[in-house]
């Protein structure tokens, strides 16, 4: 059976950048060829944030940001092919998440909105591009969120290994994998979104690498009492949020205004510790694996190791997964399950009426010659 290549692209809901993968398929088997992050652009970022919350002109500001991400998307996956001397013309297809603006899964107006215009991008690499996976799983009356469980069980988790793996991006989700194939998932809350908004408002950096700052801190109880008091902790399942909800706002009703920044910090790390172990807690699962930006904050893993202690807590590379290409990853397998006509969603992990094939593709350009 011939090898077929895929692109995966992911900008998550930190926005500091875009995460490309290049996988190579051959029937149930893939692997990782190559890999690129580009960062993203400080007025792009910023206006991404800006998002979060309403603002003046926002139909032209869209359209706009719409164009220019599916620049950046570009140049990330030119880059990745000349590094991986892999031609466009081999690709499949690139399975593009887009950059999340606004998640709205509850209420009368349930939407989600990704910026970063596929056909564009399409036109700029020359490759079929699939896209808008979140809508039709919503249309039928999921979530929209997570889509990852379906690749965590496909490609991350063992036969009849009870598995746990936690994303922890800028929301943390969990896919939990029973012995027999069995799939929940839903997100947690906070992963990173908090962290990195406090010390961009303290220290002008984007992230806190390692969680270096945060070990400086020590854990306000009754703030983070306060914090895990709060109704989404509590919500049945299926259930999803984004940053646009646990934002610097969020976070300034629990505060005094006399705590500490490295205080904050701390309890912030311990609120998405807490908040991933509580969600586990009644759940069957002997492993534990880590992927996403979290798996790089030492201070969260050893947190989550004492805190799910007698299991042990891994990140992804232990089998040989990078934990910080696994969404990407999801991605390109989300293309290929859009093309074969098989569906990319788990009715049991959104909520939705049943299993649906996602996406919508964008073909290449039909060549002159």
């Amino acid at each position: 059976m011939k090898h077929r290549y895929f692109i995966g692209l992911m900008s998550g809901t930190s926005a500091d950048g875009i995460d490309a993968v290049l996988v190579s398929t051959e029937g149930a088997n893939s692997h990782l060829v190559g890999a690129h992050h580009r960062a993203m652009p400080s007025s792009l970022r910023d206006e991404i944030i800006a998002f979060r919350q309403s603002g003046d002109n926002e139909l032209h500001r869209m359209a706009i940001l719409d164009q220019l991400l599916a620049e950046e998307y570009a140049s990330a996956v030119k880059q990745l092919l000349g590094d991986s001397s892999v031609e466009a013309a081999a690709v499949t297809a690139i399975g593009n998440h887009g950059q999340t603006i606004r998640h709205q899964p509850d209420g009368a107006a349930r939407y989600t909105c990704q910026s970063g215009d596929p056909n564009r991008l399409a036109e700029l690499t020359g490759i079929t591009v699939v896209a808008d996976f979140r809508r039709r799983d919503m249309a039928a009356g999921g979530q929209g969120a997570p889509l990852v469980p379906a690749f965590h069980r496909a490609r991350l988790a063992d036969a009849a290994v009870p598995t746990a793996i936690v994303n922890i991006g800028g929301i943390a989700n969990v896919s939990v994998i029973s012995a027999d194939g069995g799939v929940t998932g839903w997100d947690t809350g906070p992963g990173n979104t908090l962290m990195d908004a406090w010390i961009s408002r303290h220290q002008r950096k984007p992230y806190d690498e390692g969680g270096k700052w945060a070990a400086e801190g020590q854990v306000i109880k009754g703030l983070l009492e306060a914090l895990l008091a709060d109704r989404y902790f509590f919500k049945p399942n299926p259930k999803s949020t984004g940053p646009e909800y646990f934002d610097l706002e969020w976070l300034a009703g629990a505060l005094t205004g006399l705590e500490s920044p490295e205080d904050v910090q701390r309890t912030l790390a311990e609120l998405t510790v807490e908040s991933i172990a509580r969600a586990l807690e009644a759940q069957d699962y002997e492993v534990v694996r880590i992927c996403g930006g979290g798996a790089r904050n030492d201070l969260l893993m050893e947190r989550l190791s004492a805190r799910l202690a007698p299991t042990v807590v891994t990140s992804t590379a232990a089998i040989g997964v990078d934990p910080e290409w696994v969404e990407a990853w999801a991605f390109a397998w989300l293309a290929e399950q859009t093309l074969a006509g098989q569906p990319g969603n788990i009715a049991s992990v959104t909520g939705a009426a049943g299993e649906r094939v996602l996406g919508a593709i964008y073909p290449a350009g039909i060549s002159s010659n």
